[in-house]
């Protein structure tokens, strides 16, 4: 019996490439859904993205490395909704990535540059670490070209460059002082292009994967703040969302390492904390699919990481200047508050209302005499009587 020639679900029948076999379509249209949400795409769109995978478009990437410790790379390889090899096998098609790739040396530098010759205009370059750029480049060779040109060359032709990371953020680490190999950001590199900042010290693998999918399938990017950064990853500071919030408003923190307040959970602002400070989403999104898999929630202050002025700039175990350090007071109160009334308070308060009594009584018998005016008898029935009796006078 011959085999079929119909493509197989979710490929199209021009791909050569691996179908979509693992999963079946609500399994695969619910994991699409669950990533759009992660960086705050609709349900709508969401589907319009799954259709579109669903007929084979699977956006290439380009994942070029520089200065940094390939942690972004370990934090993508622990994901499992969907997993790495359904990530790089059913989602994306990974052409060039030198951690993952299994060719090396002439064969990899051929894949990059058949890569780009095959998508180019179209393809998505991820940088992930910092560019050193101190004389002229110098600290960083690959395939004898120094990171600023291997960088220039690849996004030339990129239709969608994304710094991961903080180091290809804003430099992270390796620009640290005193930064001798003059390490910087991919944006500050790249003057005058478009640039999606993505960072974190590792930066969470959903945000990328849904950014990546969102303009593979419909051109378009999240709404991004001043520093290219996704408002809806980066829109808000830990703090906002933080489980130890309630402890910082009630005044309750831990004072050292260990101590009963740390024990309990407490807010660890004392300790050097930089939640208040920081934009990022990891106290919604954990890492490595573990709940409180993130520094708060394994009982470590916040370092900032991602943020350029604060990240290996501020003492990890320094606080941050930050408003309002202690419960605000703008909050309504439950219950009004409510004193008790002494004895003197309730007499003079009956000598005023004695006192303002009297002035009114006063004050309206002036006005009856100044106005001349009978409370007596109406001036209506005054008239009536009188009339009465002049006629009872006319009648004798």
């Amino acid at each position: 019996m011959a085999e079929s020639t119909s493509p197989a679900p979710f490929q199209s029948p021009e791909s050569d490439e691996r179908p979509f076999s693992t999963m079946d379509r609500r399994t695969f249209s619910k994991l699409i859904l669950q990533v759009a949400a992660s960086v705050g795409i609709s349900a709508t769109v969401g589907t319009q993205i799954v259709e579109a995978l669903e007929k084979g478009l699977r956006p290439s990437i380009i994942w070029l490395h520089f200065q940094e410790c390939t942690g972004c790379t370990e934090s993508l390889l622990r994901t499992s909704h969907p997993d790495i090899a359904e990530l790089i096998m059913e989602h994306i098609s990974l052409d060039y990535h030198e951690t993952l790739m299994a060719a090396a040396g002439h064969q990899a530098e051929k894949t990059l540059r058949d890569a780009m010759k095959k998508n180019a205009g179209k393809y998505i370059c991820v940088v992930e670490g910092s560019i050193p750029v101190k004389d002229n480049g110098v600290y960083m060779k690959i395939a004898g070209k120094t990171g600023i040109d291997m960088l220039k060359e690849v996004t030339a032709n990129a239709a969608l460059t994304v710094a991961i990371g903080s180091c290809a953020s804003w430099g992270g680490l390796p620009s640290a002082e005193p930064n001798p190999t003059g390490a910087q950001g991919v944006g500050q590199t790249l003057l005058g292009s478009k640039v999606v900042n993505i960072p974190g010290c590792p930066a969470n693998p959903y945000i990328i994967l849904g950014i990546v999918l969102q303009f593979a399938t419909m051109g378009t990017l999240p709404e991004l703040d001043q520093q290219g950064r996704p408002k809806v990853a980066y829109g808000r500071t830990i703090h906002d969302h933080c489980p130890r919030r309630a402890h910082f408003d009630a005044g309750r923190f831990a004072n050292k390492f260990g101590d009963e307040g740390h024990r309990l959970g407490y807010c660890l602002y004392k300790l050097g904390c930089k939640g208040p400070s920081t934009h990022a989403s990891c106290s919604t999104q954990h890492f490595c699919e573990v709940v409180d898999a993130w520094p708060i929630g394994l009982g470590a202050p916040c370092f900032g990481c991602t943020e350029k002025d604060i990240a290996f700039r501020v003492p990890m175990f320094a606080t941050t200047n930050i408003a309002r350090p202690t419960p605000p007071d703008t909050y309504p109160e439950i219950e009004a508050e409510q004193g008790l009334v002494t004895p003197i308070a309730t007499g003079i308060a009956g000598l005023v209302a004695g006192g303002l009594l009297g002035s009114s009584v006063l004050a309206a018998k002036m006005i009856r005499e100044k106005l001349s005016i009978n409370q007596t008898v109406p001036p209506e029935a005054a008239g009536t009587e009188e009339a009465d009796k002049g006629g009872k006078n006319d009648a004798h």
